[in-house]
């Protein structure tokens, strides 16, 4: 392929990109963001719309000037993506099209990571299952993205702490061979973090930590306005600072780690030891609905202001703050965004992280940073996941 080919592809890609992030742009904007020149971003952009990528959407506002026009991703275009979410307990699958929406009904199966017993193929048929089943042309499917918790090395498709296969294959390769169609992985709390950083509250924000509150407790980094990862990839371990005040054994094998004290397992293990131990809750009903898992109706008990479920969030929410207080201080961020599964919590979560940030931050560095709530909750995976075949397609 020769350097203008590519060149040509290259810029190709990057204004689908920027229009699917952004949803509509004008060609300016797409200059500036590309960095190419407007004649260029001109020609290409008149060449998506002859390829039916892209569509003419009339006039941006009026800004005194002379009105422009605006660009956005065909609506009926049959390109799609499956992007899948996966926490220790449960994977949800969605198929996007480019537009962002979704074309069928999340599914979900039951898939216990750390399981002795867990079986890949498990998961391969029920994506191929689900695949099938959306009726959607293997040929019309760019990719599919999964973010998953674990060590992940996206770059060389391995997941260093689960779902393990033979030594001559990653589990990217492999997953790509089961499924005959193009596999990303990634680890759970840096997509969340790509999530708010493309369409939640980090957008235009330059240094950025997402507080990924989930199954486990992680964290993304986005310094200058990129995710960082880290020389090997691993960084953002937020949960095995030793800042617990409990000697529980956590996940990773050693004890003290913050994650034994503020996970939504460990809330609502805590939830199931006071209701044993004669406390009057709710959730003693919500409990004895096997469809979910007990953290999903200690999540509900919260957001119906359940006295016992919003004591025992208070608590781990402040041990959070004590790690969050940590964060300010080495990294002195912008802003600090609560998000994944627990940010359904909403406001409650606040105010034992100010609590913490109070009482363990200096003020002059604390006033700096300020804390905001995911709007995104736990559809922010798996926008993210969707995110990582839109970075590397190519859109042929």
């Amino acid at each position: 392929m020769s350097v203008i080919i590519e060149k040509g592809q290259r810029l190709r890609a990057d204004i689908i990109k920027h229009l699917y992030y952004k949803k509509a742009l004008s060609l300016t904007d797409l200059s500036k963001l590309t960095k190419k020149s407007l004649p260029l971003v001109t020609s290409t952009v008149n060449n998506l719309i002859t390829e039916g990528y892209v569509l003419e959407q009339g006039l941006a506002p009026s800004t005194g000037g002379r009105r422009a026009a605006m660009f956005l991703i065909n609506p009926n275009l049959k390109k799609y993506i499956v992007a899948i979410a996966m926490d220790q307990l449960t994977s949800r699958l969605t198929i996007y099209d480019l537009t962002r929406k979704m074309v069928i009904p999340v599914q979900t199966l039951e898939f216990e990571m750390s399981s002795k017993n867990i079986n890949i193929a498990d998961l391969v048929d029920f994506i191929n299952k689900s695949i099938n089943q959306s009726k959607i042309k293997r040929e019309d499917i760019l990719g599919v993205g999964i973010g998953m918790p674990g060590f992940v090395n996206a770059d060389e498709g391995v997941n260093h702490s689960f779902l393990k296969v033979n030594d001559d294959t990653t589990l990217q390769q492999y997953l790509s061979q089961q499924i005959n169609l193009q596999v990303h992985i990634d680890n759970d709390s840096s997509l969340i973090a790509l999530a708010e950083l493309n369409f939640g509250e980090a957008i235009d924000l330059k240094d950025v930590m997402v507080v990924n509150i989930g199954w486990g407790t992680g964290l993304g980094m986005i310094i200058n306005g990129k995710l960082y990862r880290g020389s090997s990839g691993s960084a953002g371990e937020f949960s095995h600072i030793p800042l617990s005040d409990s000697d529980n054994l956590c996940s990773c094998g050693r004890r003290g780690c913050l994650e034994v004290d503020t996970s939504l397992l460990v809330m609502a293990k805590k939830a199931q030891e006071a209701i044993a131990g004669g406390a009057e809750s709710s959730m003693t009903k919500l409990f004895t609905d096997k469809s979910k898992h007990p953290a999903e109706h200690f999540l509900t008990a919260v957001s119906k202001q359940d006295p016992v479920a919003i004591s025992i969030l208070a608590k781990a929410i402040f041990q959070l703050g004590k790690g969050i207080s940590t964060l300010i201080h080495l990294l002195n961020p912008e802003s600090i965004v609560l998000s994944g599964r627990g940010a359904k919590a909403g406001k409650m979560l606040l105010p034992p992280i100010q609590q913490a940030i109070n009482e363990f931050c200096i003020p002059r560095i604390a006033e700096q940073t300020e804390i905001k709530l995911s709007k995104l909750t736990d559809e922010a995976e798996l926008l993210a996941a969707a995110s990582l075949t839109v970075e590397s397609s190519l859109f042929e």
